[in-house]
């Protein structure tokens, strides 16, 4: 009987601990059926409080019905569709964005700290990857129709290696799974990352440093 009971409690509580990792895998399940995101408030408790006043417009986006202007300086466009652009996504955890490409537009290396990600082809072709923690790189061709993975908080990119505009669609498992551009974060950060962490990091000169940093620098 003992045993028996023993055998009960080691299931229970393999299950708990699974239960639990999964949990921290994404955003926390909720406790009620919507809580949309009331935008205005200020106060932030891990996400938006709930508001009253709720409509179907807040389940509502037409923002990722149309190609988005890739015009700029790595020729590509990111359109979310997270809990900002859709405040009934407040507490369930799940998002989307559309990315368009120009040929040759890049989505450049970046990660997520809150989600995985998971692209699936709407037109084109685009060479994707993303690095582990031991440096490995793993990337594939994707085409129309086909998906690839991103684990989440690892670094990753979308090159459209095509002569035609590309475009994906990404969903997330988080309502705002966050993005810090590698690039931009070391280049962009203000105040800025002292050069001389830069210089050292990269072991390049402070010119070099200083000539990137003009290139991200906001335009006048």
């Amino acid at each position: 009987m003992a045993k028996a009971v023993y055998g009960v409690v080691v299931v229970i509580m393999g299950a708990i601990v699974m239960l639990s990792s999964s949990r921290v895998s994404a955003d926390p399940d909720m406790l009620q059926d919507i809580c949309v995101a009331d935008l205005s408030s200020a106060v932030k408790v891990n996400g938006y409080t709930c508001k009253s006043n709720v409509t179907a417009e807040d389940f509502f986006f037409a923002g990722l019905a149309n190609p988005g202007a890739t015009n700029n300086s790595v020729g590509s466009l990111v359109t979310g569709a997270n809990v900002q652009r859709i405040p009934g996504l407040n507490t369930l955890g799940v998002s989307l964005a559309r990315i368009d490409y120009a040929p040759g537009g890049l989505n450049p290396p970046h990660t997520h700290p809150r989600a995985t990600e998971v692209v699936f082809v709407l037109e084109g072709q685009l060479d994707v990857g993303f690095i582990t923690t031991a440096n490995v790189l793993i990337s594939k061709s994707i085409k129309k129709g086909e998906v690839f993975a991103f684990p989440k908080g690892l670094v990753h990119f979308q090159k459209n290696n095509g002569a035609s505009p590309a475009a994906v669609i990404s969903a997330f498992n988080s309502q705002l799974p966050g993005t810090q551009s590698i690039a931009t974060t070391l280049f962009a950060a203000t105040p800025p990352v002292p050069d001389n962490v830069l210089t050292k990091a990269f072991q390049v000169g402070t010119k070099e440093v200083q000539k990137i940093k003009s290139k991200f620098a906001p335009k006048s």
